[in-house]
């Protein structure tokens, strides 16, 4: 085939950025692959809990956008501002752009405007400024009580509540404050990460109570009162607190919103195994996604795959692969098969390994397999490779986390 294609990826989040790169390295220079990405500097969204902590400076875990794209990738800095799937174009504030194949992976935004009370009177980890925010917060608190709170499902990184809390501990610990802070999570869920199956609800569940951490499961969050510095749930008492950290409500930005692929909650339905949309030749990938699971998180209420890198990950080499496939005249069969991974960083270095199949019947099957220091290790080793450039050093790194993949008996996913 000697005719020219415009892939066009909405979002430079960890799908678009691994989409962009691999459909670069699998089609011919003259089709086009262009990013769009309202944001010229890309931040590590893993590594915000160790700003949090003091661990990592916010300027080590940011690199420029271009940067981290291969050479041939057009990356188009602008907002998207509606997805015309009818005439197959893209509109942004800079101009619009026609496609012939689309993804979609603009994430999910933040809405702490959705409950009353929460703008203004929480932290959050969930952005670079407001983690740099919490660990001057976390340096200046001295007692009393601290509540990491979910507000509301879904959100992104199932597990980032739990090690939020944890982390937190061990930063006052490894201050000499930790016997003055009672620590608290509040979370709607009936258990610890419900999309994970209940083997391993209940091992994160114990590691919470072996660090001295209140669990609080069923609390749906309605309103915070911050002159009184108290939180109301739906069919409880109110609970005081004296720092406050939330997850705060999550919504697909505006334009997936309002556009033709979304569902009436605003996320973006796909089939699970080629994340196809309803729309022919557009794909969707990452948070903004709607997959459901088996399983059921209440009884009218399905599971649906957590919003997560490692899936937006995969999900980004599927689909790269299936439009380069057909473009090619070489289609594939290649399939998003759910298996996902999780390092859960517990404090001192110390990282338990979650690995699994989130498409088993009739739950998932999720474990958490051990708790040491490697799983930490393969956490800082992440890190360096996703930041470092195309190059020797990149290529160190992705080989030193396949090696100890392997040694582990998982997947890298790289």
């Amino acid at each position: 085939m000697t005719d020219s294609k415009t892939i066009v990826i909405l979002g430079a989040g960890v799908g678009g950025l691994v989409a962009a790169n691999e459909l670069r390295q699998l089609l011919p220079p003259r089709h086009r692959i262009a990013l769009v990405e309202r944001n010229e500097v890309h931040a590590f969204a893993p590594s915000f809990l160790w700003v949090m902590t003091g661990r990592r400076r916010p300027g080590k875990i940011v690199r420029p956008v271009r940067t981290m794209l291969r050479p041939g990738v057009d990356f188009v800095h602008a907002d998207v501002l509606a997805i015309d799937t009818g005439r197959a174009l893209i509109e942004t504030s800079g101009g619009t752009l026609n496609y012939d194949y689309l993804i979609v992976s603009l994430g999910a935004d933040l809405a702490p405007e959705s409950i009353p009370g929460l703008s203004g009177a929480a932290h959050t980890f969930y952005t670079l400024d407001g983690a740099a925010g919490l660990h001057t917060a976390l340096q200046g608190f001295r007692a009393g009580r601290v509540a990491v709170v979910v507000a509301s499902m879904p959100y992104k990184c199932p597990g980032a509540p739990l090690e939020a809390a944890m982390l937190i501990a061990d930063f006052f610990r490894r201050n000499g404050r930790r016997g003055g802070v009672d620590i608290g999570l509040f979370t709607p869920e009936p258990q610890p990460m419900p999309v994970a199956g209940p083997a391993l609800g209940q091992a994160a569940a114990g590691m919470l109570n072996s660090r001295g951490i209140t669990y609080h499961p069923l609390h749906k969050l309605e309103a915070i009162d911050p002159e009184r510095k108290e939180m109301s749930f739906e069919g409880k008492g109110g609970i005081p607190y004296d720092l406050l950290v939330a997850i705060p409500p999550h919504r697909t930005p505006e334009a997936a919103r309002q556009s033709p692929l979304a569902n009436e909650s605003g996320w973006i339905p796909v089939d699970r195994s080629s994340l196809k949309t309803r729309i022919d030749n557009v794909y969707a990938i990452g948070d903004v996604t709607s997959i459901p699971i088996p399983g059921r998180w209440k009884p009218d209420v399905p599971l649906m795959l957590p919003k997560a890198g490692v899936f937006a990950h995969a999900q980004a080499s599927v689909v790269a692969r299936r439009i380069a496939g057909a473009i090619s005249g070489r289609e594939t069969s290649i399939s998003f098969c759910g298996d996902g991974y999780c390092m859960l960083e517990a404090g001192n270095d110390l990282a338990g390994f979650a690995y699994g199949n989130f498409f088993a019947a009739p739950s998932p099957d999720v474990r958490l397999k051990r708790i040491g220091r490697a799983g930490h290790i393969g956490k800082v080793l992440f890190e360096k490779w996703w930041l470092a450039p195309h190059g020797p050093s990149r290529t160190l790194y992705k080989n030193a986390i396949e090696m100890g993949s392997r040694m582990m008996g998982v997947p890298s996913n790289l």
